[in-house]
């Protein structure tokens, strides 16, 4: 216990020394680890106290009233404390307490003069809140009156009216006038009068009110009622619609997470359960899926909204409730859009996008099961709802089924093919497939195509479907039929991958198929649907190296595919992604063993074959002609994408296109100047794990060979940190550890403030792991990083730590045979000797070979190491007699004496002459005549 007393009272006394120097960030963390260790009350509340100053300095107002309030509840006549807490509540807007606070300092210090000024201060601020509350308040009421005036013309008045609302609401002061003003009220009038521009100013100034405020938004609920809610949401202006969404939105997250900032007490003694009211909104956006009134952008803004707040952010999230009840209360109101057949009497009014929407919306939902027996019932719920209307049903009926089945497919595909192999569905396909009717048609083969998608279906359609859509593809006279048709012999085509030796078709019709899927993707004169399955039909076709050959020597085609993946019609995206995949051959392959190989001949088995069109210089040719044809900006417009189409597969997809496009240092720039960089970020952040690896590891190879202050300008180089810490996780390839200690390297020799974000994504224990590695190119990667990292105060205090061998690492790597490692670790050496002086003392005491490994850098043939030598010596030589007497004893005496004659190497020399200038003043050596 004693021990620990002390360390904290060191830490404390450190911390103080900090926050003298203006140090802020590193008193902080001081005062934090001394509150780990200490245990007593009055020192803890003295520790509380200084955090508190801390927060204050920092501008985290939040944190410095919830420290200074920890040290009032120890001493309720700590001044000091009760000071900080005044002023961190005038900063959070709550005056009236902060004038609490220090009315009771003056009760304690009458005569403190900075007291006295403070609150007089305070009283005049007060009395300027009031002023402009009251003004606030008749502003508040007039805007109000020139919006639900009927008789009122101005459009220009109207609109600014509108605008100084949403503005008000968009600051705590004002969103809590508004509500208080009978806002809530007046904004449900400007809901009721079905004036899309009423509509929109009632809908923004809604945000916010419930913006991270959840006793609001509870109230608001109340008032506005879900039904209300849901049918905004489902209005035919689609602005309006897209409005409600956003509100929507806000609410679940304010009722889910409740408030996040200055609130949190008060709000939480006010609104104790919110998943009622969680429920019940959910409710009636699964009603409005099947509702035949509400508008399709409506019924696509529900889906989004379900697929977003619905699921777990997260598998570590141990709650799936939510999921489990929608399931059973929605699921076949979900299927219903995803049964809809388009044109067909009585049909949900749908865009192209709503079934896509329908299909992720479900795989998130199964994705979030948990056991069998929650997989099971989904399965039972699907088949219930695909029997009722298959078995005695008319042909609409069987036609509804059908859909459903190629929804689940595109979505959860496990439940697609249970589903399938009920009894009658696959004969029905094939029937349907030679229906005279265009709609059937489409059903049919799209049905197909989806199903072909297993191995084991797969070789069942091509041995049943693969005549069947032939004959569709050369005697149809509907252009949207053969295109389907050519899609599913596409699919069936490709079984084989990128397996040269496995071709599903005779020589040249890969080829053929090709050239007429280019054909119908350049004829603007179709449909956007239409010719998105060209691009499906490419995502197959171009396993095959001859087909991506052909495609990016044709740049109609390319512009074509690039124009559609930015249009509205985002179920082309996967598609899109999937031939950029394929021509840049972005997919994982790995070498065989060769051992394996001959093993395989020898047993006669079968062998994949690689293209010659598929070898690295055909590759990067082909990279080159999509970076020409513009595929960098297609791929940051489907990114910005908030669509559901964009799933967190597509993303994968794209991040691996992307880390295949800056493979060449010189690719780089185009691909950041095109918006390549900044989309890569959210890439790196949010998906599947191999696709947030991919995203992340090319932002390394940008971060490497570029500038990251003009790669990644503004607030943006912060983003990059986490993603770039994530590559030196252990699971990581060696190289992918390579570039992320590289890209940090660059990243820690540009700011303190990019060295604190690297610390707090606690990058540097994975650095000092890796300085310890095998691989000396990532070992020296490391020590580099680290060197430029030894830059902030809180690294260097780590070379300090009792037990710890970071220091003696770096001397003893100073002495190593590799120059580039040497070079490294020296000039951490040199950084940290010469930024904390205490560190001198200690190299003495980390190894015998101390003196050795010095004497070995000043007499180096590398002038680099010479000069890094000579530096540390100096530092050590200022930093004590104690150490300099050592120094003087040794060799170095001599060497330095030589040194500080060479003329050929300036540094050298004037760090040479400091040294035995320093030595002459200590009186451990007698002047130099000739220097004299």
């Amino acid at each position: 216990m004693e021990a620990a007393a002390v360390t904290a009272a060191q830490l404390r006394e450190r911390g103080n020394a900090q926050f003298q120097a203006g140090d802020h960030a590193a008193a902080l963390a001081a005062y934090t680890e001394a509150l780990s260790l200490c245990d007593a009350g009055p020192e803890r509340a003295v520790l509380h106290r200084n955090r508190a100053a801390c927060y204050l300095k920092l501008e985290d107002y939040t944190k410095a009233e919830a420290d200074a309030s920890k040290a009032i509840e120890a001493n309720g006549r700590d001044v000091k404390a009760l000071f900080r807490r005044s002023q961190a509540l005038q900063k959070l807007g709550r005056l009236d307490q902060a004038v609490s606070d220090l009315q009771r300092c003056l009760s304690l210090e009458p005569n403190n003069k900075a007291f006295q000024e403070a609150l007089r201060a305070l009283g005049s601020s007060m009395h300027e809140k009031m002023k402009t509350m009251s003004c606030t308040d008749s502003k508040v009421e007039q805007m109000f009156q020139i919006l639900l005036d009927l008789e009122e013309n101005d459009a220009d008045k109207k609109q600014k009216a509108a605008q100084n609302l949403i503005v008000l609401a968009r600051e705590e002061p004002g969103a809590e006038k508004i509500f208080q003003s009978d806002g809530v009220r007046l904004l449900t009038q400007l809901l009721d009068t079905a004036k899309a521009d009423l509509m929109l100013a009632a809908l923004r100034t809604l945000v916010g009110l419930c913006a991270g405020h959840r006793s609001r938004t509870t109230a608001i609920l109340a008032e506005l009622g879900a039904p209300r809610l849901s049918a905004v949401l489902g209005v035919e202006h689609e602005q309006v619609s897209l409005a409600a969404c956003n509100l929507l939105h806000v609410m679940f997250d304010s009722l889910k997470e409740g408030l996040q900032k200055d609130f949190r007490g008060k709000e939480d003694a006010v609104v104790l359960d919110s998943s009622k009211d969680l429920k019940l909104l959910i409710k009636h956006l699964l009603e409005l899926l099947a509702l035949e009134g509400a508008s399709a952008h409506g019924r696509d803004n529900a889906l989004n909204l379900l697929i977003k707040v619905v699921p777990r952010k997260s598998p570590k999230e141990t709650n799936n409730s939510m999921s489990l009840w929608v399931i059973d209360q929605g699921l076949k109101k979900i299927l219903e859009v995803g049964s809809t057949v388009c044109g067909s009497p009585g049909s949900l009014p749908m865009t192209e996008n709503s079934r896509m929407s329908a299909s992720v919306l479900l795989s998130k939902l199964y994705d979030d099961l948990k056991c069998d027996a929650e997989r099971e019932n989904f399965h039972h719920l699907c088949k219930d709802y695909v029997r009722s209307w298959f078995e005695g049903q008319e042909l609409v009926g069987k036609l509804r089924a059908i859909q459903t089945v190629s929804c689940l497919l595109q979505g959860p595909s496990d439940a697609g093919n249970r589903v399938l192999e009920l009894e009658g569905i696959m004969d029905s396909v094939l029937s349907l497939c030679a229906s005279v009717r265009e709609d059937h048609q489409l059903v049919a083969v799209e049905a197909l195509i989806h199903a072909a998608d297993k191995a084991k279906r797969a070789s069942f359609i091509t041995a049943n479907g693969v005549s069947l859509l032939k004959e569709i593809y050369k005697h149809s006279e509907r252009d949207s039929i053969r295109i389907r048709a050519l899609v599913g012999l596409c699919k069936l085509g490709s079984a084989g991958g990128t397996d040269f030796s496995m071709k599903q078709f005779a020589e040249g019709s890969t080829l053929k198929l090709a050239k007429q899927c280019r054909k119908w993707l350049c004829n603007e004169a179709m449909d956007v649907g239409t010719r998105r399955w060209a691009v499906e039909g490419l995502a197959y076709l171009t396993f095959d190296a001859d087909v991506k050959e052909e495609f990016v020597e044709d740049k109609a085609a390319l512009q074509a595919m690039f124009h559609l993946a930015k249009s509205e019609d985002r179920s082309v995206l996967y598609a899109v992604a999937s031939t950029l995949v394929n021509c840049t051959n972005s997919y994982d392959h790995e070498e065989p063993d060769p051992q394996l190989l001959e093993l395989a001949k020898y047993a006669k088995q079968h062998i994949p074959e690689q293209h010659p069109k598929d070898k690295p210089d055909f590759v990067k040719r082909r990279v080159r002609k999509l970076l020409t044809a513009g595929v960098v900006s297609a791929l940051a417009c489907m990114v910005k994408s908030e669509n559901p189409a964009l799933t967190n597969s597509c993303r994968e997809l794209v991040s691996r296109v992307f880390l295949a496009l800056v493979e060449e240092a010189e690719d780089r720039g185009g691909v950041v100047a095109q918006g390549g960089g900044k989309a890569l970020i959210p890439l790196s952040l949010e998906g599947t794990e191999v696709g947030q690896t991919k995203a992340a590891q090319a932002l390394a190879k940008i971060t490497i060979t570029s500038n990251p202050e003009m790669a990644f300008p503004g607030e943006r180089i912060y983003e990059v940190v986490r993603p770039l810490v994530s590559l030196l996780h252990l699971q990581r390839t060696g190289l992918e550890n390579f570039e992320g200690l590289m890209a940090l390297t660059n990243l820690a020799g540009i700011s303190e403030r990019l060295r604190q974000k690297i610390l707090k994504e606690k990058a540097v224990p994975m650095i000092e792991g890796y300085m310890f590695e095998e691989h000396e190119l990532i070992r020296l990667a490391a020590t580099e990083c680290m060197c430029n990292m030894a830059m902030s105060r809180e690294v260097q205090e780590l070379f300090l730590a009792e037990d710890s061998d970071r220091l003696k690492l770096m001397v003893l790597y100073s002495g190593e045979e590799d120059e580039k490692l040497r070079r490294a670790a020296s000039g951490t050496l040199a950084m940290l000797t010469a930024l904390h002086p205490p560190i001198c003392k200690r190299i003495p005491q980390v190894t015998v070979h101390w003196l050795e490994i010095l004497q070995a850098l000043l007499l180096s043939t590398s002038a680099e190491l010479q000069h890094r030598g000579a530096v540390v010596v100096m530092n050590m030589v200022a930093a004590g007699r104690e150490v300099a007497e050592q120094l003087m004893a040794s060799e170095v005496l001599e060497i330095l004496s030589v040194l500080a004659k060479d003329k050929e190497k300036p540094r050298v020399a004037q760090a040479a002459k400091e040294s035995l200038a320093q030595a002459v003043t200590y009186g451990l050596i007698k002047p130099n005549p000739e220097q004299a």
